[in-house]
């Protein structure tokens, strides 16, 4: 089965703005996808020019091996996209909107399909609610329902849980894992990057129009994130007793705690010989060991790193 979606050479300006610089990027059929940046490095317009919002682009495009701008009849009913800002019709219930929004495909409404949804996504009790009067998650929720009612193939969801507090945010993580597992590509920008971390598939890291890396999350956090091992004393220790062990970096967190870390990949060998020679250490000289805490880098702090390499924003 060839790419869901396939960028091939994209680039977009805005007058003197380069917003996309030659992009080639490939997503695969059910994945979940993150597509992470800083604020302008090209993600919105990313997504916009793969869903047929912007048409003026270099490149070219291919939704299901179908091209956007000839294709554009067929690449639109493949494409589901829920936008960072609400876009319906605050004069309507839910279920009404809904209904709408199958006619916007030359869909028939399914009334059937349409009560589905509504209980699929925890609306229909609020079903015959003004979309008005619905919470902040219920209209997330919302949104996901209408870019849904067509049954897309490829899923855009940019920022989808903006401004929607953490036990929300966490219900709507559970709804993307759903709709992977029932086949559907997914799309996603986020500044959350926690959220990526634990939905994505496949991570692409853009910066100023230019793709800097795209890879597996795991294979990612593995080859540029850190592991540590961090050791709490019953008493102060200085940091430079410990200059001789085996790690990438030695850090006094505080007066009694040490942090050791190591490269990702470089296996628990290493840990286990660092952390062995400070218990050696502390027991020669009768310093109790309160506390071990072991962890590895975050999503972030690898974002953060690419950024900074590049002499970018951080």
């Amino acid at each position: 089965m060839g790419a869901a979606l396939r960028l091939r050479g994209v680039s977009k300006r805005y007058g003197k703005l380069q917003a996309l610089d030659a992009v080639d990027l490939e997503v695969e059929p059910g994945e979940i996808f993150a597509l992470l940046g800083p604020n302008g490095a090209g993600k919105t317009t990313a997504i916009g020019c793969a869903s047929g919002l912007i048409q003026d682009f270099e490149g070219r495009i291919e939704i299901g091996g179908y091209d956007v701008r000839k294709d554009y009849r067929i690449t639109r009913r493949l494409v589901g996209l829920v936008p960072q800002e609400l876009n319906f019709d605050g004069f309507f219930c839910a279920r009404e909107a809904l209904f709408f929004q199958s006619g916007y495909y030359g869909l028939k409404p399914d009334r059937l399909k349409i009560e589905a949804m509504l209980k699929k996504f925890a609306l229909y009790e609020k079903a015959d609610t003004n979309t008005r009067r619905l919470s902040g998650g219920m209209k997330r929720r919302l949104m996901v329902c209408k870019a849904l009612m067509h049954d897309p193939a490829v899923l855009f969801l940019d920022e989808p849980t903006a401004g929607v507090d953490v036990e929300l945010r966490e219900d709507l993580w559970q709804v993307v894992r759903g709709l992977r597992d029932e086949g559907v590509t997914i799309v996603l920008t986020t500044h959350y990057l926690e959220e990526a971390e634990q939905l994505a598939d496949r991570i692409g890291i853009i910066d100023g129009g230019k793709i800097l890396r795209v890879q597996p999350r795991e294979e990612l956090m593995l080859e540029l994130g850190k592991r540590w091992v961090e050791l709490s004393f019953s008493e102060d220790v200085a940091a430079s007793v410990f200059a001789g062990l085996q790690a990438d970096r030695i850090e006094q967190v505080s007066s009694s705690v040490l942090r050791i870390e190591y490269d990702s990949g470089s296996g628990a060998t290493q840990e286990e010989h660092a952390v062995g020679a400070v218990l050696d250490f502390a027991r020669a000289r009768d310093l109790v060991v309160v506390d071990i805490r072991a962890g590895r880098s975050s999503l972030e702090d690898i974002f953060k790193g690419l950024l900074a390499k590049k002499g970018g924003r951080g």
